[in-house]
C-alpha cells in the first residue's frame, strides 16, 4: 500500500512539473497565449461589420458569435498541444515514463486550458456586454464556457494525438475536432439564450457536466492510446 501511494504522489508531482513547464514554455512564448485571445476579439468585432450594428440583432446572435470564436480559438491553437513535444523529443521522455501516460495528458491538456479556454472564458463577459447581450445572461455564458471549453481541450487532443506526426494536419485536425465539438456548442449555446429569454437553463448546463465528466474520463485514455499506436 505504500509503495502505491508513493506512486501516487510521484504521478501528482510529475503532472505538476509538466504543468509547470508548459505554463513557462507558453509565457515564454506570448505568442500562443495572445494568438487566440486576438483571434477571438477578431472575430467578435467582425460580426457586427458583417451583419448589421443593430442593437436587438446582435443580442440575438451573440451567443452563438462568443461560442464559434471561442471554439475556432481553442481549436487554432490544438496543433502545438504535442506537436512542440514532438519536435524538441519530450514527447518520447512521456512514452517512456514511469508515470501513467493518461495522467500525463491530463496535465497538459490542463495547461492547454489554462492559456486558452480560462483565457477566452475570462473574456467573454465584455464581448458579452459589446455586443449587447442580456444582462441576465452573461452568468450563464461565462458559466457554459467555464464548463464547455474545457472539454474543447479535451476532445481536441484526441485530435491532436491522431495527427502529432503529420506536417501542416491542422485541416486534419480541424475534421477530426469538429463533430465533437458540436454537441457542446448546441447546449451551450442553448443555455445562453433561454436565459436571455428568461426560461430555465439548468438542464442545458447538466449536459455540459455530462460531456465534462466524459471528456475527463474518456479523452486522457484515448489520447495516449493514439499517442502510443502513433509513435510505434
Amino acid at each position: 500500500m505504500a509503495t502505491t501511494e508513493q506512486q501516487s504522489m510521484r504521478g501528482g508531482a510529475a503532472c505538476l512539473a509538466l504543468i509547470k513547464r508548459d505554463l513557462t514554455l507558453a509565457f515564454r512564448s506570448p505568442g500562443q497565449i495572445v494568438n487566440p485571445m486576438a483571434f477571438f476579439l477578431m472575430v467578435a468585432s467582425l460580426f457586427p461589420l458583417g451583419i448589421a450594428p443593430d442593437r436587438d440583432v446582435l443580442s440575438q446572435l451573440a451567443p452563438g458569435i462568443i461560442w464559434i470564436g471561442a471554439l475556432l480559438s481553442v481549436l487554432m491553437s490544438l496543433d502545438s498541444l504535442f506537436k512542440s513535444d514532438q519536435d524538441d523529443g519530450s514527447l518520447d521522455q512521456l512514452l517512456m515514463s514511469p508515470h501513467p501516460l493518461p495522467l500525463l495528458v491530463l496535465a497538459k491538456v490542463f495547461s492547454h486550458w489554462l492559456t486558452s479556454g480560462f483565457c477566452l472564458t475570462i473574456m467573454a463577459p465584455l464581448l458579452a456586454i459589446m455586443l449587447h447581450l442580456p444582462a441576465d445572461a452573461i452568468l450563464p455564458l461565462f458559466v457554459t464556457l467555464l464548463l464547455g471549453t474545457p472539454v474543447l481541450s479535451l476532445a481536441g487532443a484526441i485530435g491532436a494525438a491522431l495527427t502529432v506526426r503529420i506536417q501542416r494536419g491542422g485541416v486534419l485536425l480541424t475534421l477530426l475536432s469538429l463533430p465533437l465539438y458540436i454537441p457542446v456548442l448546441i447546449f451551450a449555446t442553448g443555455a445562453v439564450n433561454a436565459a436571455a429569454e428568461s426560461l430555465p437553463w439548468n438542464g442545458h448546463l447538466l449536459w455540459l457536466s455530462v460531456f465534462l465528466l466524459l471528456g475527463l474520463c474518456l479523452a486522457p485514455l484515448a489520447a495516449a492510446g493514439a499517442l502510443r499506436v502513433i509513435n510505434e
